[in-house]
């Protein structure tokens, strides 16, 4: 797909593979946990067919963005790893993804499961289109996917349901915000130092420092462990990396 930079995103999960590869697979758990995807559905399919789906993304409430995709999977391989891959389009005039596809791996290591995901699309609108992918949908959409596989991680290792995990988020993001509020602010040192009484001249020292100490920790400190994160998986696929042979089946949907 040209010259752009694919998308990659891997995380390891300390989980059973069969629950790993359940979770993914079904439409009604995996627009769960995937933050791109408001709706996803299996159309009906003919005996040997790969499976067709149709997806929805809502950008505003009243607005959702359509698509039609095709996939298929290899759940038993002779190396015990798994894969799945599709293809999908938009015609949508409003979804700046025309067609793309991409592809999921399931390799189990010790304990856990590598899984991981490559995908790429092309962009619609002609130079704009390629311009505002770059600057804005390219990054938002690996963000928005590594931070979607941090949420599946906690779902299946700690039992945090998709839900409670992005309340979580907002929770967090919320608690930051207003700290970083306040402490922007400097608060009125002259209406607080007073509740200090004889240490009120040692604060006036130490007051800016504790403000800056709190900003700081607000903006820099690591997520909470119950909340998801998209820095806690790999974006750097491996040189090795390529796409599985089962993608070259499918054809693009129209």
């Amino acid at each position: 797909m040209g010259q752009r930079s694919a998308l990659y995103i891997e995380a390891r999960i300390h989980a059973d593979l069969d629950d790993l590869w359940t979770r993914t697979q079904d439409p009604a758990r995996h627009q769960r946990w995937d933050l791109r995807f408001t709706e996803i559905a299996h159309l009906p399919r003919a005996e040997g067919e790969p499976q067709r789906f149709r997806y929805a993304t809502r950008l505003l409430p009243g607005l959702m963005i359509a698509g039609t995709g095709v996939c298929a999977g290899e759940k038993e391989r002779p190396d015990g790893t798994r894969t799945s891959a599709l293809r999908f389009s938009s015609p949508h005039p409003l979804s700046l993804l025309a067609e793309g596809s991409g592809y999921w791996r399931y390799i189990p290591d010790g304990d856990g499961v590598r899984f991981l995901t490559g995908y790429d699309y092309r962009p619609r609108w002609g130079a704009f289109g390629a311009l505002a992918d770059r600057l804005l949908l390219r990054p938002l959409m690996g963000w928005a996917t590594a931070w979607s596989f941090d949420r599946l991680r906690l779902w299946l290792e700690w039992g945090i349901s998709p839900e409670r995990a992005r309340l979580n988020w907002l929770m967090e993001l919320f608690t930051r915000a207003v700290i970083l509020a306040v402490t922007g602010a400097g608060l009125a040192t002259e209406s607080v130092l007073p509740a200090f009484g004889p240490l009120a001249v040692l604060m006036a020292f130490c007051w800016p420092l504790l403000l800056t100490v709190l900003f700081f920790a607000a903006l820099l400190a690591p997520p909470l462990p119950c909340t998801p994160a998209a820095r806690r998986c790999r974006r750097k696929a491996p040189s090795r990396s390529r796409a599985p042979r089962l993608l070259r089946t499918l054809e693009t949907p129209r």
